[in-house]
């Protein structure tokens, strides 16, 4: 059999009845090398960045050795954002729907730790969480991690890059000695080979190329803009590049608003994504960004870590990072799976040296096109997105599935199926995009209607 087949790998008939079900069959490189490391019970040190399938290749092995019937926490995975750990955790769930009672938890910031030490109390299998917040519940002895038999560190380089040191050493006191230790990062400095040092026995080091021309399926583009001319230029970037999905990004969260705000006096939808909104905010921006009723996210670095969206085609870099690395780290957002990809960035005159680095760093040439008319007429001409989202107030833990609300849509409400896009269900909220056409008439039917028997209050956004 094929090496890089999941069929060829020692997991529960659980695992593989999902993985094929989801239509996977072909492991990504770090998952071929990885998985079988980790099933053997070794520490792992892998090098792979976002989007090279790192989510399954620590979340199989955790769920191929999870015993439903212990309730204390078996795995915790350390993630540096809580954007990453939310999406490490819906990973975690869509890969193991088929084991009955598991119980998977994110710890993070912008929900009430209250509600998180009730689940604590409850049992929990496996739990997903950002440093701070993992050791505010150690503090209160609101969690036990005594049966901890995997540790994974998500992005271990970001979560040395903001400052967690002494968290992780904090935490990793309350682990017991005798555990498996995985940590993966997208780069390989010094602070990460201490890490590993510190934490780690014998670990096998996994590191994975990126693939040859990679880059060069990413379109990189430059504009020069002065600073007081940005947003207009800004304008008619989005003007004379349309897109389906484009992420702009910022250095700092004022920006964002101000990016945001511009847009939206064009009557276009516009999220924003920074580190001041709280977690029912995000969830919402990112639902409508991912079904399709925004197509513009503006954001920050931090904020749109661990993000995962399928199909992006656009990134701009309203603001050059400070680091060269993280512009590599924001363009490959785009171009993923043999798709094609735009990059652009606005550039000042002063930033030559620094656009002479990034081409060096890349491998790729910076094309400087001209951008043509001066904008006078806003965003017009820019098409609204086809569909617009609803937020049903009640979630995971009302018993709600995809399956229910779209049965009650094109049941109740009378909606044809081609009219409902994807369906997100939270916690507490459960988000649907519905055809702008037929928005209206979902509402009302939902609102006088019901699912599985209850009325949960609807709004439109």
């Amino acid at each position: 059999m094929d090496s890089t087949d999941f069929r060829s790998l020692k997991l529960c008939t659980e695992l593989l009845s999902v993985v094929q079900e989801l239509g996977y069959e072909k492991m990504t490189p770090i998952q071929q090398a990885s998985i079988p490391l980790l099933l053997e019970g070794k520490d792992v040190l892998g090098q792979a960045k976002t989007g090279s399938g790192k989510t399954a290749a620590f979340s199989l092995p955790i769920l191929n050795k999870v015993n439903l019937e212990n309730q204390n926490i078996q795995a915790l995975i350390i993630c540096p954002t809580r954007e990453l750990a939310t999406q490490v955790v819906t990973e975690i769930r869509k890969w193991g729907r088929k084991f009955v009672g598991l119980k998977v938890l994110p710890l993070i910031g912008g929900q009430t730790g209250r509600d998180q030490a009730q689940s604590l109390e409850n049992g929990v299998h496996i739990a997903v969480g950002t440093p701070g917040r993992i050791l505010d519940h150690i503090t209160r002895d609101r969690i036990d991690l005594n049966d901890v038999a995997t540790v994974v560190f998500d992005e271990a380089d970001k979560i040395l890059e903001m400052g967690f040191e002494k968290e992780i050493r904090a935490i990793m006191k309350e682990l017991p000695s005798k555990r498996q230790t995985a940590l993966f990062s997208a780069t390989f400095p010094e602070s990460i080979q201490a890490l590993s040092k510190s934490y780690q026995r014998n670990p096998v080091s996994v590191q994975i190329a990126d693939p040859e021309g990679e880059s060069s399926s990413i379109e990189q583009i430059v504009y020069d803009a002065h600073e007081d001319e940005k947003l207009n230029v800004l304008m008619r970037v989005l003007q004379q590049h349309p897109s389906k999905s484009t992420i702009i990004f910022c250095n700092m969260k004022a920006t964002v608003n101000e990016v945001v705000a511009a847009i939206e006096r064009n009557d276009v939808p516009c999220g924003g994504l920074h580190g001041d909104l709280d977690q029912r905010e995000r969830d919402q921006v990112m639902a409508m960004f991912r079904n399709g009723s925004i197509t513009l996210l503006v954001a920050t670095d931090v904020a749109a870590r661990g993000l995962d969206i399928d199909a992006l085609e656009m990134v701009v870099n309203y603001d050059l990072p400070v680091q060269s690395e993280t512009y590599v780290h924001r363009i490959g957002r785009t171009g993923r799976a043999g798709r094609s990809g735009i990059s652009i960035t606005l550039a000042n005159p002063k930033d030559t040296l620094k656009l002479l680095e990034l081409e060096k760093l890349t491998g790729g040439k910076l094309l400087r096109p001209s951008l043509g008319y001066k904008n006078q007429h806003g965003l017009t001409g820019m098409t609204l997105p086809n569909m617009q989202t609803l937020s049903i107030s009640g979630g995971r833990k009302d018993k709600l599935r995809p399956g229910d609300i779209l049965g009650a849509l094109t049941g109740t409400a009378g909606l044809k199926a081609a009219d409902v896009g994807k369906i997100e269900v939270l916690d507490k909220v459960t988000y649907v995009a519905i055809a702008r056409k037929a928005v209206n008439q979902a509402m009302d039917r939902l609102r006088n209607g019901k699912i599985k028997g209850t009325k949960y209050p609807v709004r439109k956004h």
